[in-house]
């Protein structure tokens, strides 16, 4: 019998219970792994489930909690892996056939971190193929819904960490971020997400360390929880060479207030098609934020398509230097788009793709000041609701009639200007059920202070409490 009341409760209480002895790890992981065997036959949001190894760990737990032995920050708590990280003696298969039986010998960065803080992998969690897309869907794995609506898709590339978050499987998951990937399941699956400044958390995923659009992030049900995962995983640390080298304190209450903050919006990014939908719930918690006493003030930024296009230049010659030479061998049983990224980028030449450098130069110069005059800018996360979940997020890209942009997310724009930190906090949900997400983003290196501004926008609208249908 799952309990429910467990599966939605947030991390950093589950915590609390544990140190108190007033719950067991054993309890709870039992829990975590009965709400993962229930939901993930309509969802398939985890790939693999850990469930012998993941009690014998909680029984370990639990009797470090009787010894009186002092605990880690998320001791017995359970963790859902992405199957795009590598976990030592585990297949991390990222969603490809190319890496179906690749089983690690080491553990990613923030693999260790999680676990050396305590927690309990109960599982890895869907991506589509190189966690190129925004929707989650294989070749390997198949299709990833929502929880909310399972016709729908959870986002991608971490869809199946949101799910498995939004479902309550779990209440911490981790998740990557390159254009979106962990603020689109956010804002589609009514959860936090945040994409990090560059080397907040230390990154050594990819073949390079020296990549400047690729984070690790947090998905989680409150920004509390959001804070305790970037507590235990944020740097510095030797293998990211890049990875900041003065640790935030995430330890301090945060004051949950904007009273005398200043924020600046663009519903449209200066290009974008936003469902009307969209735009009221958006702009209803632009209202909640004034009526909390800050100033928020429309502002419009100097962008267009352009913007969202170098980005994906940038990661065309992403999938093409890091997964190219397996076109020879697999390009039948890889995703098509996949092999028209590939193909892309290595038709690009490297004059191009340095000068990509020049246009966010621009960009970058073009939001500096936006930053020096306000606390943080806000937009949509992602412009539609969910959508089809068996559908291509491909077809939603485009210039149609309307003379505007019709993309799927938001979100790209700010991996490009990758030492700002941009979160996702739900804004409300449509009439049909669906949530929808206000994007943060602030100044470089601020992750506390839009974490700050997300536990102040969940005090003004609470939505930890809401409960999806499955």
């Amino acid at each position: 019998m799952v309990d429910l009341d467990l599966c939605y409760t947030p991390a950093t209480e589950l915590a609390k219970r544990i140190r108190a002895k007033q719950l067991s790890p054993v309890e709870l992981v039992k829990n975590s792994l009965a709400r993962i065997e229930q939901v993930n036959p309509k969802l398939n949001c985890f790939c693999f489930v850990f469930p012998d190894e993941a009690i014998d760990l909680a029984r370990k737990a639990e009797a470090a909690v009787m010894r009186g032995d002092k605990l880690a920050p998320l001791h017995g708590l359970p963790v859902a892996i992405k199957d795009l990280t590598a976990t030592k003696g585990k297949r991390t298969t990222l969603g490809s056939y190319c890496y179906e039986n690749w089983v690690p010998d080491w553990n990613a960065t923030v693999v260790d971190k999680l676990l050396g803080a305590g927690g309990i992998m109960v599982g890895k969690t869907t991506t589509p193929e190189f966690a190129y897309a925004s929707v989650t869907k294989s070749p390997l794995w198949g299709v990833t819904g929502n929880p909310w609506d399972a016709t729908k898709s959870p986002g991608g590339s971490s869809g199946g960490a949101g799910a498995a978050v939004g479902s309550g499987c779990v209440p911490l998951a981790e998740g990557t971020d390159m254009g979106g990937s962990v603020r689109i399941p956010a804002a589609w699956c009514g959860t936090v997400g945040l994409k990090p400044s560059l080397g907040r958390i230390p990154l050594d995923l990819i073949p390079s360390v020296f990549d400047n659009i690729s984070h690790f992030g947090p998905l989680t049900r409150t920004i509390d929880d959001a804070r305790l995962f970037m507590k235990v995983t944020q740097g510095p640390d030797d293998r990211d060479i890049q990875s900041i080298g003065t640790p935030l304190d995430f330890d301090r209450e945060p004051s949950r207030s904007v009273k005398g903050m200043r924020f600046a919006y663009d519903m449209d990014l200066g290009c974008y098609y936003v469902d009307p939908e969209v735009e009221k719930i958006v702009n209803r918690a632009i209202e909640a934020l004034r009526d909390a006493g800050a100033t928020v003030e429309e502002i419009a930024l100097p962008w267009n398509r352009r913007t969202s296009d170098f980005w994906m230049e940038l990661w065309q010659v992403f999938m093409a230097a890091y997964f190219g030479h397996h076109l020879e061998k697999f390009r039948d049983k890889m995703d098509p788009n996949i092999v028209k990224l590939i193909e892309a980028g290595n038709k690009m030449s490297a004059t191009h793709y340095k000068r990509i450098e020049l246009e966010r130069t621009e960009q970058w110069r073009s939001f500096r000041p936006v930053l020096e005059k306000y606390d943080a800018f806000l937009c949509p996360t992602m412009p539609i609701p969910a959508i089809p979940a068996d559908g291509d997020d491909y077809v939603y890209y485009g210039e149609f009639p309307d003379g505007l942009y019709h993309g799927v997310d938001m979100t790209a724009q700010f991996n490009s200007l990758a030492q700002c930190p941009a979160l996702s906090v739900p804004a409300g949900w449509t009439e049909a059920g669906l949530p929808v997400g206000l994007q943060i983003v602030g100044r470089r290196y601020r992750d506390d202070t839009v974490l700050d501004i997300g536990a102040a926008f969940e005090k003004i609208r609470p939505w930890a409490e809401k409960r999806p249908p499955i």
